[in-house]
């Protein structure tokens, strides 16, 4: 939707990463953990750590940091949509608006590019980030800004899945069945009929 939304608009996309994403997270209920080796006093053996931010591991982790995230980008002036909880919007005008998504640490946004700097640069004030410039690869995707669009392809990914099962050498065909079978009109075996419904 954001990339639609991009091309339609013309403006880029941008991508970052938020550092020890889990670790921003600041736990709502009482959580304790038990003092990991290396930090046990000997004269208090029974004593247990009260945690005040997410661990990674903690079931707790993605529902704190995500809470924090928004909180965050409410006090700033997003809001979140409607059709989508991870995406959000701020400003009215074609000048004004960006448009961020989030997915878990990385976050990609767009608008105007005085828009989308001063975002990062607020985002970096607030939380240890990783700013990676116009997006190229996002979720398996390629991913290609042009003037005239935005060009999608998951060429990159299909490569590496081919690598991971030693096919990278196996020949493309555009209908992947043997050449030369011969097929015939459907038959009415009950087999057949069942696979139907």
């Amino acid at each position: 939707m954001l990339l639609v939304y991009a091309a339609h608009k013309k403006f880029k996309v941008y991508q970052m990463d938020v550092k020890t994403t889990f670790l921003n997270g600041i736990l709502e209920e009482e959580v304790y953990i038990e003092k990991p080796e290396g930090f046990v006093d000997p004269d208090n053996r029974d004593m247990v750590c009260r945690l005040h931010k997410a661990l990674y591991g903690l079931k707790q982790a993605p529902r704190a940091w995500y809470e924090r995230l928004h909180t965050y980008l409410l006090s700033i002036g997003f809001v979140r949509t409607s059709e989508n909880n991870n995406l959000y919007m701020k400003g009215d005008t074609d000048d004004t608006i960006i448009i961020a998504k989030i997915f878990v640490d990385d976050i990609i946004f767009g608008g105007q590019d005085h828009i989308c700097k001063a975002f990062a640069d607020e985002m970096q004030k607030e939380f240890e980030m990783s700013m990676f410039g116009e997006i190229k690869f996002f979720l398996g995707l390629q991913v290609i800004q042009q003037s005239d669009g935005i060009f999608i392809t998951q060429s990159k990914y299909i490569k590496e899945v081919l690598k991971t099962f030693g096919m990278e050498d196996a020949k493309p065909v555009g209908t992947p069945m043997a050449t030369g079978s011969k097929l015939t009109k459907e038959d009415e075996t009950t087999e057949v009929n069942q696979t139907l419904y």
